[in-house]
């Protein structure tokens, strides 16, 4: 048996090793719901908020004690990552990273859900509203989220190499993390379940990446 540990082993990082934890933001209020919603910045749903005490009060108790805690320009994860560390977490700063942004739906951002079928060039992914190598006009497909996002993932890790960092994204973006990190394609990573609040969890090691969790649920 060898004695090299594992995350399995003990929580504590290895030596040139960088966690990255991330947390899909909490559920929108209902009329974003009913639509296309992307990158617009739509509110989180007030009900939930107070309804799942519990879950901040998890994860603000799961998640490493770091400084390096990234959002999107999104209000949605910044709104929650202050309620995790307003559930018990030290308050940290928040650093606002582009890269990982929700896709880019374009000009059918704002449309409801029934009439975005008309729209597509090709049959939608069985477990998102559109293929992903369809490129919304004015927007971007996942195979682009994905690479977007692979790009913003090796930054930050980058900015704190050894570290544990904790993201608050979005369901598309942590698909298209756990697609870089696997070495899988756009459309691979859209048959994985990413629910609100949920987190996913994964590393780079000196030779590769590594998945280590996905879609956690704290405090259920």
């Amino acid at each position: 048996m060898t004695e090299r540990s594992t995350f399995l082993d003990t929580p504590q990082l290895e030596p040139g090793v960088t966690r990255i934890w991330l947390i899909r933001h909490a559920l929108v209020e209902q009329n974003a719901r009913l639509m296309l919603y992307g990158t617009m910045d739509v509110a989180l749903c007030p009900d939930s908020l107070a309804a799942q005490t519990s879950m901040y009060q998890g994860l603000a108790a799961r998640l490493p004690r770091t400084t390096a805690w990234y959002v999107t320009p999104l209000s949605r994860t910044q709104r929650t990552a202050q309620a995790i560390q307003q559930a018990g977490y030290p308050v940290t700063d928040l650093a606002i990273e582009p890269g990982l942004l929700e896709q880019d739906l374009g000009e059918w951002q704002g449309l409801p859900h029934a009439e975005l079928p008309e729209r597509l060039q090709s049959p939608a992914h069985v477990f998102w509203p559109l293929a992903a190598d369809e490129v919304p006009p004015g927007g971007e497909s996942m195979v682009q989220v994905c690479a977007r996002v692979g790009e913003a993932l090796e930054r930050i890790a980058d900015a704190h190499d050894g570290q544990d960092i904790v993201v608050v994204s979005h369901g598309g973006a942590i698909r298209a993390a756990v697609a870089h990190a696997l070495g899988v394609e756009a459309e691979t990573a859209l048959r994985l379940s990413v629910q609100n609040l949920s987190v996913t969890i994964i590393e780079r090691h000196p030779a590769s990446w590594r998945v280590v969790a996905v879609n956690e649920m704290p405090g259920v």
